[in-house]
């Protein structure tokens, strides 16, 4: 299959999930660990205590206020799509998580984190569930044992085979992690980049057939000299917004795939500025969640203040990170495809069908 070769129903399925001029504007919901514990922390009690209804309810309602203002929408087959289905409107589409959340460490080494499916979860039931698309996150850190780069390659081709069985677009997401101390951190800030890189570099071969890819932002603008006035400093420097930018072109140099900009949970005022740069040097758009919704989880259980601000602070939020992403360049116009006019059938002639 040539490069720009694409399979007609991946092809129909990442044309759906883009607006119409191929710039992606996805809001992701699927969060599990992390919306168990900060809804923990709003009612005063530990995560087990948390309740499937009470993370359901609040999914729910930010899928309903906030799906209209998205591309698509990213959730999970647990708490989000049963009971939030009917709130995503009929020409947005539906991304489902593949994902168990958070990570494992049996099987790897110390420090060393390993991804598995959701119990009893297939592709093949996804897309019998309406799914456009599959998105995998995976941790990954290339200076790990070889054992834990194994696992996750060797997951990541799995769920890459499935997807292809079922021609369905597969979203790979790659967040790095640290081996010693901690992610938040001016020492991490200045790994960064370069574990970027090496993670889109490896999984952007062919082997994986990753069709789009979900990628942090190659800097943390927290540690970057410039933004020392802005809310989010974190204090210190570990670059120049110039070498910023540079990383910004090596990423997407790098990225043999369309590419979009994950939040990573940072406040809106830092994402907005990751997508500015991120677009600026060739993403197509961004999967974004908590930094666009995030602060109306604290309000719950007051369901009118939840939905008070979906509809005022997070609605803004999401119009304004569109409004930075229309600078984005569109999936086709990617060096993958060569522009819509390029992007060719696997199968195109005239009795394609026979086989397929």
């Amino acid at each position: 299959m040539a490069s720009n070769e694409i399979s007609g129903g991946k092809l129909r399925g990442i044309t759906k999930l883009a607006d119409s001029n191929g710039r992606f504007k996805m809001m992701a919901i699927d969060q599990r660990g992390s919306m168990k514990h900060a809804l923990a922390e709003a009612l005063s009690k530990t995560d087990d205590t948390v309740t499937y209804e009470e993370i359901a309810e609040v999914k729910t309602s930010i899928t309903r206020v906030l799906a209209p203002y998205a591309t698509a929408v990213l959730t999970d087959p647990i708490y989000g799509y049963p009971y939030s289905i009917m709130e995503i409107p009929r020409d947005v589409s539906l991304l489902l998580a593949f994902e168990e959340s958070g990570y494992v460490t049996e099987g790897v080494g110390e420090n060393e984190r390993a991804s598995k499916p959701i119990e009893n979860w297939s592709v093949e039931k996804a897309q019998r569930a309406g799914a456009d698309a599959i998105k995998l996150l995976i941790y990954y850190n290339p200076d790990a044992s070889e054992p834990a780069c194994k696992h996750q390659q060797d997951f990541v081709r799995y769920v890459g085979e499935a997807c292809e069985k079922h021609d369905l677009p597969f979203l790979l997401e790659i967040v790095s992690y640290a081996l010693e101390g901690t992610t938040k951190s001016v020492d991490f800030a200045k790994q960064k980049p370069d574990l970027t890189f090496r993670g889109v570099a490896e999984f952007s071969k062919p082997k994986y057939r990753v069709d789009i890819l979900k990628l942090e932002f190659p800097a943390d603008l927290k540690y970057t000299d410039e933004y020392r006035t802005r809310s989010f400093y974190a204090g210190e420097s570990a670059y120049e917004l110039s070498e910023v930018r540079d990383f910004c072109k090596q990423l997407d140099a790098t990225s043999a795939l369309p590419w979009v900009i994950l939040s990573a949970g940072v406040d809106i005022e830092e994402f907005i500025e990751d997508v500015k740069l991120a677009t600026e040097a060739g993403a197509s758009g961004f999967l974004c969640g908590r930094a666009i919704w995030k602060d109306a989880v604290p309000l719950y259980p007051d369901t009118d203040e939840v939905v008070k601000f979906l509809e005022s602070e997070a609605t803004e939020n999401f119009k304004n990170a569109n409004i930075a992403a229309e600078n984005a360049l569109p999936w086709f116009e990617h060096r993958k495809f060569g522009g819509k006019e390029n992007v060719g059938l696997a199968k195109q002639s005239p009795t394609w069908y026979r086989d397929y």
